[in-house]
């Protein structure tokens, strides 16, 4: 077996892929070949790590057997066709974008930004900030999508004693199914996490946004194409929002002329909801696991169907 391991390694984590794979693997690593011979190495490998350009995939490889991506979103793989079995990061990344969206809405609850701006220019203000204040407890939220950042969102509103409603279209379990439940649910909402996968462009629609009360918080950790964010960029100036955490928006980097980096009631994450410490090892070691798993004949952990979108 082949194994083509397409992102750039560092010496340590390459020792890692090296010393976890058995005598029958191959390494091929894309940062070893001069980038002439890298897609041709590609094409012929069984197995992948990494999300290289879809277009190498219009031609194959037609052995490719499994895959793992290295990110928790896939979209752009959409319409990529192959036989083999795929996974991406989904339970790797959950947790540490999770703690991102709870940060990011207690920062804005409590004021944080205001407070370090205050702390920079070494100004008191004290006891009239207090009546300003926010508080997570006992908020009304709704989630956007039961996938495993989803889950983990609601896992620690729990110990703020919040009402979680969650959304997705085809989970049986979930609360919601349709925007028309959506709308209906929105007008009594205190805040809106949005963990949707790429697949689902443009549902946080203006009818949306504007169901939303003028308390409201929203979150993104999904995808910036999940919103219209000209709608939302509109909300937030008009004041018929609360605020929004965004981790994500529909380009990044984010221009400088938008209007979201001086929106007071904007707290920007800049797409760093998943970052943890060694995240390039721990990539590697669900590699490791899922290779095992697939040569052995068992499930992958966070197997995808791309065209599905999750």
């Amino acid at each position: 077996m082949q194994l083509f391991i397409y992102p750039t390694l560092t010496e340590p984590v390459k020792k890692q892929v090296q010393q976890g794979v058995s005598d029958d693997v191959t390494l091929v690593f894309r940062q070893d070949l001069p980038e002439s011979e890298q897609e041709q190495a590609f094409q012929q490998s069984d197995a992948l790590l990494g999300n290289p350009p879809p277009d190498w995939f219009a031609n194959g490889p037609a052995k490719l057997a499994f895959w793992q991506i290295d990110s928790a979103g896939f979209d752009k793989f959409s319409q990529v066709e192959t036989a083999a079995q795929v996974a991406n990061m989904g339970d790797y990344f959950a947790w540490p974008c999770a703690e991102t969206m709870i940060a990011g809405i207690l920062g804005l609850y409590r004021r944080i930004p205001e407070l370090a701006q205050l702390q920079q220019r070494s100004e008191w203000i004290g006891a009239p900030l207090r009546e300003q204040m926010q508080v997570m407890r006992g908020k009304r939220v709704l989630i956007l999508g039961t996938g495993t950042i989803g889950q983990a969102v609601r896992q620690m509103l729990t110990g703020f004693d919040c009402t979680v409603r969650m959304l997705a279209r085809t989970d049986p379990q979930a609360d919601l199914h349709t925007t028309e439940e959506l709308l209906a649910e929105l007008p009594d909402t205190d805040l809106v996490i949005n963990c949707l996968p790429g697949t689902a462009r443009g549902f946080v629609s203006a009818d949306v946004i504007a169901a939303m009360p003028p308390t409201c918080v929203y979150a993104n950790v999904g995808r910036g194409s999940t919103t219209d964010e000209p709608a939302l960029i509109d909300a937030l100036q008009a004041g018929k929002l609360a605020g929004a955490v965004l981790d994500v928006t529909e380009v990044e980097p984010l221009p400088a002329d938008s209007p979201l980096w001086t929106l007071p009631t904007v707290l920007l994450t800049q797409h760093t909801g998943g970052g943890l410490p060694n995240e390039d090892g721990g990539k590697v070691a669900q590699l490791l696991r899922n290779l095992s798993r697939f040569q052995s004949g068992q499930p992958l952990e966070n197997a995808i169907e791309l065209g599905r979108g999750y």
